[in-house]
């Protein structure tokens, strides 16, 4: 049953184990409002601990990822109430992306169609990220007058070269899904028929996996890249040994598995979570 945000910007779907979450202003191309980013905080703060949700998956209602920050809204209206307000509205948004990137629950974007500016904040805050073939990328701040930020410029440098980012936030010109891919804004890129099938068939191997492990693993990854290789070595015991004591008992269990009853290999697939907690 799909339900929806307080004021009815954010819908989702809960559906074997996977929330679907949707940017929901289909006739605004999914521009993030200061009420969408509101409503999205409200949305992943619902989803993060129930028991019923494993992966979380956040697209866009009708033809649009989402088109960035509402030109409108976001920055007029709030400009015209002053620093105050800017200050406010930043928050929000930045809030809700900053909530999604340390996220207890595996994230996964599907970029269903456009995805512009703003946009990259979300995007980058999932794990993993899925494009149609047809979905459009742009930075297009530099086309009306400003530079690309909202963190969108640090998005571009993170997951793309230095030349591509440069010449994607000066340029101000799309490109497609399947260039995104070539230039690793996503994962993937798949005809858009396809892709909801693609990022299921992702989500359901991610609900096989311990919880614990893939919370310690994708905070991990984000945390070492901007740390020296000693740094990174260190903090990676740390890390294992902190999640032992949330969950000392599944690593044994794996390694039961494997060891003891040769019931699975641990380089093809996942042990029987499941079973083990029966």
């Amino acid at each position: 049953m799909t339900e929806t945000s307080s004021n009815g910007v954010v819908a989702y779907d809960v559906e074997g184990g996977i929330a679907w979450v949707r940017f929901n202003r289909p006739e605004k191309r999914n521009a993030m409002s200061p009420t969408l980013n509101r409503d999205m905080m409200e949305v992943l703060h619902a989803l993060e601990f129930r028991d019923d949700v494993g992966v979380l998956v956040l697209t866009g209602e009708g033809a649009a990822w989402t088109a960035g920050m509402d030109l409108k809204e976001y920055f007029r209206e709030t400009e015209a109430g002053g620093l105050g307000a800017t200050r406010q509205a930043q928050r929000e948004s930045y809030g809700w992306w900053r909530r999604l990137r340390w996220y207890q629950k595996p994230t996964i974007a599907m970029v269903n169609g456009w995805c512009f500016g703003g946009g990259y904040g979300p995007l980058f805050a999932c794990d993993l990220a899925f494009a149609a073939e047809e979905a459009q990328f742009g930075l297009s701040e530099i086309n009306w007058g400003i530079l690309p930020g909202g963190g969108a410029t640090k998005v571009a440098v993170e997951l793309t070269s230095f030349r591509n980012a440069m010449y994607h936030a000066m340029m101000g010109e799309n490109i497609d899904g399947k260039k995104a891919a070539e230039w690793g804004l996503v994962n993937e890129a798949h005809p858009l028929d396809q892709l909801k099938a693609r990022v299921t068939e992702v989500a359901n191997v991610l609900l096989k996996k311990n919880p614990v492990a893939l919370k310690a693993t994708k905070d991990a990854v984000r945390r070492v890249s901007i740390m020296s290789y000693d740094d990174a070595e260190d903090y990676l015991v740390r890390a294992q040994e902190a999640a032992n004591s949330f969950d000392n008992e599944g690593r044994k269990e794996g390694i039961r598995q494997f060891i003891d009853e040769k019931s699975y290999k641990p380089g093809l697939g996942a042990y029987d979570k499941d079973r083990a907690r029966s």
